[in-house]
C-alpha cells in the first residue's frame, strides 16, 4: 500500500518553496504572527529542512538582498591585484568591466539584479507595510551588508599592497559594502518606476570615490 503524500505543496526546490510559502503566510497573517513551523508545513518540508536553508525566519525577508550581496562577495574574491581599486568603480558600473575590487562588487550586484528581474527583490522592502514590519527595516538591511566587508577589504588589500586589517582599508570596505546595500535597497523600494540598478549604485558610490581612493592609496614600497 502506497503511503499518503505529506501535507503541503509538491516540492520543486525546497529553498524556493520555503520562500514562496513564507511570502504567502507573511501576507496572510503578518510576519510576527507567522512561525517557522507554519512556513515549513505550508512548504511541505520538515522544520529541520527549513534550517538547512535559513538560519532564522528573518532571513526569508532579506533572501534577495543576501543572495545578491553573496554573489558580489564571490565576484570580489576572484579579483586579482592591479589597477586603482576605488577610482575605477563608476566606469565598471557603466561598462561591466571587471578587475578592480569595487568594480567587481558593483558589477556583480547589477548583473544579479538584471538576471533576476523583479523576482529577487527582498520582501522586507517591497511588502513591509502589508507584512506589519516596523520602521527600522532599512537599518536591518544595511546591517546585512556586513559579510561583504571582508571580501572587499581583502580585494582592496591585494590591489594596493596593504593589509586587509589596516584601518583605512577596513573603513573603505565597510563604506563600500554599506553604500552598495543601501543603493540596492533604495532602488528596490522605488517600485515599478525604478530605473536601472547601475544608476542607483552610481549615485550612491560616485560621491565617495575621492575619499575612498585616498584612504586606500597604494602603500609606498
Amino acid at each position: 500500500m502506497t503511503s499518503a503524500r505529506p501535507a503541503g505543496r509538491p516540492r520543486r526546490s525546497s529553498r524556493a518553496t520555503l520562500e514562496e510559502a513564507a511570502a504567502e503566510l507573511f501576507l496572510e497573517h503578518t510576519y510576527a504572527a507567522t512561525t517557522v513551523e507554519q512556513i515549513a508545513q505550508r512548504a511541505g518540508v520538515s522544520r529541520a529542512t527549513f534550517f538547512n536553508y535559513f538560519a532564522s525566519k528573518a532571513d526569508l525577508l532579506w533572501a534577495g538582498l543576501d543572495d545578491t550581496l553573496r554573489e558580489a562577495g564571490a565576484a570580489v574574491a576572484g579579483v586579482g591585484a592591479g589597477g586603482a581599486p576605488v577610482d575605477a568603480v563608476v566606469e565598471a558600473i557603466a561598462t561591466g568591466a571587471g578587475g578592480a575590487p569595487v568594480d567587481a562588487v558593483v558589477e556583480a550586484i547589477a548583473t544579479a539584479a538584471r538576471s533576476r528581474g523583479e523576482g529577487w527583490l527582498p520582501l522586507a522592502l517591497t511588502q513591509h507595510e502589508v507584512m506589519g514590519l516596523g520602521a527600522d527595516v532599512a537599518g536591518e538591511g544595511v546591517a546585512r551588508a556586513a559579510p561583504l566587508v571582508d571580501p572587499v577589504a581583502q580585494a582592496l588589500a591585494r590591489a594596493t599592497g596593504r593589509r586587509a586589517s589596516d584601518g583605512p582599508v577596513r573603513v573603505a570596505a565597510s563604506v563600500v559594502a554599506a553604500a552598495t546595500a543601501a543603493a540596492v535597497m533604495a532602488w528596490a523600494a522605488d517600485g515599478v518606476g525604478r530605473g536601472p540598478l547601475e544608476d542607483a549604485v552610481r549615485r550612491a558610490l560616485d560621491p565617495l570615490r575621492p575619499a575612498l581612493a585616498a584612504s586606500v592609496a597604494v602603500a609606498a614600497s
